[in-house]
């Protein structure tokens, strides 16, 4: 056994009050996931690159139960109680569906959660830097973003003045949040918006047909599991009916995407991780401060601008973290 790693099991064992000799069984994390794991890959390396750094292997020392909703959000209630009833020693939530569930079936088991949205302003956590209770964890704060976003179509489309805005109404905390928070944007810059709303790939078609019918100018896609585990369908309906489209993260805009603009998706998975071997080491959710993600990415690709029709300005492609050609 390679020093670092027995170091590190040595570590674990002492932390836990339950765990006084190396040979009990190793700790349990119950991962709960709201869509499959076959559209997550990278983002599980990810995650468990984070736990690797505090010092916790899958299969070595820690095991991993996975739970997978699938896209079907109200199958998580009962996937999280599932969980509990292992016993695991910590639960993951990676995304406001599956870490309402995950709040709603424990108060006792330590959660560990990912979100996009405001823990305070969703009753997650009384406050970011002493969450108390048993839940503690990482924002990349996507709603915060909405306006910003907003900002971007207005200066690379300036003539459109209908922007859409497409949420999943099965994840009602995030959509609502982002809703409020683009009307109040585009109140300012004098532009509407319409909401237009999709929780099965069916619907997809559905909503794009309503952005032509509308004439919409351009569309906002909203943070939501479903939607960011399928990129490829997204862009492919946005270059069919020509419509210009701003996504939450890069992988849209690597799959063919016009741009996105929002935190790096492997960096909080990989934050999440790291958070959980904290816990996993003895500390309590409760005094682990939530880590807010604060670095934002642009991403422009310059291949799909040009499939619309559309140059970007130079003061834009300035700003960009990312150009792909």
């Amino acid at each position: 056994m390679r020093r670092r790693n027995f170091i590190a099991l040595l570590g674990g064992a002492t932390a836990w009050p339950f765990a006084a000799h190396a040979q009990q069984a190793m700790p349990v994390i119950g991962f709960l996931g709201a869509e499959s794991p076959d559209l997550f890959a990278g983002r599980l390396r990810a995650f468990r690159q984070g736990l690797d750094e505090a010092g916790f292997v899958d299969r070595r020392n820690v095991a991993i139960e996975y739970r997978w909703a699938r896209g079907e959000y109200n199958r998580l209630s009962v996937l999280a109680a599932d969980l509990v009833r292992q016993s695991v020693t910590v639960m993951v939530a990676t995304s406001t569906p599956a870490l309402l569930a995950a709040k709603a079936a424990t108060t006792s088991i330590p959660i560990v959660f990912l979100t996009g949205g405001d823990p305070v302003e969703m009753g997650l956590v009384p406050s970011l830097n002493r969450p108390g209770g048993n839940m503690t964890g990482v924002s990349n704060l996507t709603v915060e973003v909405g306006a910003k976003q907003m900002e971007l179509l207005h200066e690379l489309v300036p003539k459109a003045t209908l922007i859409a805005l497409l949420v999943n109404p099965a994840n009602p905390i995030l959509a609502d949040a982002l809703s409020r928070d683009l009307q109040t944007a585009a109140r300012t810059m004098r532009q509407q918006i319409l909401v237009v709303n999709a929780s099965t790939e069916s619907e997809f078609d559905t909503a794009f047909t309503t952005l032509v019918a509308q004439r919409v100018g351009a569309l906002v896609v909203g943070n939501d599991p479903f939607f960011n585990a399928r990129p490829d369908q997204l862009v492919a309906l946005a270059a069919r009916h020509a419509v210009p489209v701003i996504y939450p993260y890069r992988e849209f805009a690597t799959a063919g995407g016009l741009m996105s603009y929002g935190s790096n998706l492997a960096d909080t998975y990989r934050l999440t991780g790291i958070h959980t071997g904290r816990i996993l080491r003895g500390e309590k959710p409760a005094d682990i401060p939530v880590q807010l993600v604060t670095k934002i990415e642009l991403v422009i690709n310059l291949k799909a601008a040009r499939a619309l029709g559309i140059t970007f300005p130079i003061t834009l492609l300035g700003r960009a973290d990312e150009v792909i050609e």
